[in-house]
């Protein structure tokens, strides 16, 4: 049963991914196919994750080789700089939260970027304490100060 999960979902992405990225090729110049034959399409990833491995499995099996798309993973390491690459055209799929976009959509609504929702179930985010917590209940949050776990990140006090 698990492995069955984990072929689909690694074949959910894979068709997420294709369609995106066919769409995404379809708006690029005469330089998107490679001498290969082959649609060039880059993807910048806000970060590494483990949400993306089906995307990792797919790539390496030549899932997308084999539809006709010559991917090109970048790591963008943020979404300031992933939305960069993508309004720029240095990329043309980026994966990131809706904040840069909102942000975008703010300065200029009349050319935004369009968001796919829900590519993972999970936003990724975990919470860790300093010493160990094994009967841990949300209510001990109360009356504590929780940090964002990035450089920028967000000091809540609860």
């Amino acid at each position: 049963m698990k492995k069955q999960h984990s072929i689909l979902l690694t074949a959910s992405l894979a068709a997420v991914l294709l369609i995106g990225s066919l769409a995404a090729a379809g708006c690029g110049g005469s330089d998107s196919t490679a001498s290969d034959g082959l649609t060039k399409v880059t993807l910048n990833e806000v970060a590494h994750s483990i949400f993306y491995a089906p995307q990792y499995v797919a790539i390496e099996k030549g899932y997308f080789a084999e539809e006709g798309i010559e991917l090109d993973l970048v790591t963008g390491f943020g979404a300031d700089k992933t939305m960069t690459a993508v309004l720029s055209g240095e990329a043309d799929i980026g994966f990131m939260g809706s904040e840069a976009s909102i942000y975008v959509y703010n300065q200029n609504p009349d050319d935004y970027i369009v968001n796919f929702a829900q590519l993972t179930q999970r936003a990724g985010n975990f919470l860790v304490a300093r010493e160990e917590m094994p009967d841990f209940e949300w209510e001990d949050l109360k009356g504590k100060d929780v940090l964002g776990g990035r450089k920028g990140g967000v000091h809540i006090s609860m």
